[in-house]
């Protein structure tokens, strides 16, 4: 039981330590991979893209 608080505190710790620009890019990045891989769709594949690429702009402008 000792170890899972270690590791639940040095989890804590680390994830206390990123940088807020870090921790958007995380979410980010694969938002965008989704958008890149939904632009192939013809015709609603753009728009969709565009909705997800809006979303990642928002969250990339969250002030942490």
């Amino acid at each position: 039981m000792n170890k899972n608080i270690l590791r639940l505190v040095a989890v804590a710790a680390l994830a206390s330590s990123l940088s807020g620009c870090f921790l958007t890019k995380i979410v980010t990045v694969p938002m965008r991979v989704v958008g890149a891989v939904v632009s192939i769709i013809p015709v609603a594949g753009n728009l969709g893209n565009n909705a997800i690429q809006t979303a990642a702009n928002t969250v990339d402008d969250i002030p942490l």
